[in-house]
């Protein structure tokens, strides 16, 4: 009986993805011309962002996951799912959206085979276990393996976004100081991003020599940065130096200020997150006192109970 029913769902599978191959679908010629046009400045801007990644997004990544990945994001963007969070949490990572796509389709996938495999081969081995409920447990962990990438992503992204505004707090102050100086605005940006090699001044920096390569303005090429990582100073900045550009505004004081604002926010979190831990080992320490006391009292409450 097992076997009929895992060859019905092997021909089913078959069925349903031979119709899908062979269904035509009708191309409305203004919707594509809206992907064609979303697709090219999304190149571009991929073109000009990712390149300073620091490192490669197509690392351990196969041809053919990519491929998988860039069906399943034509599929999403084709409803009208959203995946700009996911997408600016993975370009802070270096990774792309279709290998992520592709890898969390490969979790869910092993999550349901784990135990529809494990209840075939128990039905050899005539121990009880039923096919059903084992698909039914099935798409439970695929369900929880299709979440892990995505939430270690976010996880990750969330560490990476936070280090990434402590260096932009250090980036605006050593603009300040060139503008004050006396430099112009990309010779300030330039001098500025070329003082540390850490990973975020290494792809500030890069963003800037890819925006003079391409013809792009500098302050442009930081804020399609900040755009793609989700970090909201770097197009602040932006903003400010296209000003300084345009109009000739004087923002080193502004900058300055910005910078100190920032440090002030980050101390803010970085004190509540120490608050926080601190009342989290308190309630450990009182668990542990309750516990002890029950240690304690435990052998005369037994003897009282015993005597009656």
């Amino acid at each position: 009986m097992t076997m009929i029913l895992l060859a019905g769902a092997v021909v089913g599978v078959g069925v349903l993805l031979l119709g899908v191959m062979l269904s035509t679908q009708r191309v409305n010629p203004a919707a594509a011309l809206a992907r064609l046009d979303a697709e090219r400045s999304r190149a571009r801007r991929e073109q000009l962002v990712n390149s300073s990644a620091g490192v490669s997004t197509l690392a351990g990544e196969s041809a053919s996951m990519r491929r998988l990945g860039g069906q399943l994001r034509g599929s999403l963007e084709g409803i009208g799912l959203d995946l700009g969070s996911i997408r600016r949490d993975l370009s802070l990572l270096g990774r792309t959206l279709e290998g992520h796509l592709a890898t969390t389709v490969l979790c869910a996938l092993g999550g349901f085979l784990m135990p529809v495999v494990l209840a075939a081969i128990l039905s050899f081995a005539d121990v009880g276990f039923s096919l059903p409920a084992s698909a039914v447990l099935g798409l439970f962990l695929a369900l929880i393996f299709g979440l892990i990438p995505t939430l270690t992503a976010r996880s990750s992204a969330a560490d990476r976004r936070r280090d990434f505004r402590h260096v932009v707090g250090s980036f605006l102050d050593l603009v300040a100081m060139n503008l004050s100086g006396g430099r112009g605005v990309p010779e300030a940006l330039q001098a500025a991003s070329s003082l540390s090699d850490g990973w975020a001044m290494v792809r500030i920096r890069d963003t800037l020599l890819t925006a003079r390569l391409h013809g792009v303005t500098p302050w442009a090429a930081l804020g399609e940065l900040g755009d793609e990582v989700g970090v909201d100073e770097l197009r602040d900045l932006a903003a400010a130096l296209a000003l300084v550009a345009e109009d000739g505004a004087k923002v080193r004081e502004s900058l300055s200020a910005r910078a100190g604002s920032l440090r002030r926010r980050e101390l803010a979190e970085v004190e509540g997150k120490a608050g926080q831990r601190s009342q989290s080992m308190l309630v450990a320490q009182l668990v542990l006192c309750v516990g002890f006391l029950l240690f304690l009292v435990y052998p005369a409450l037994i003897g009282v109970l015993d005597q009656s």
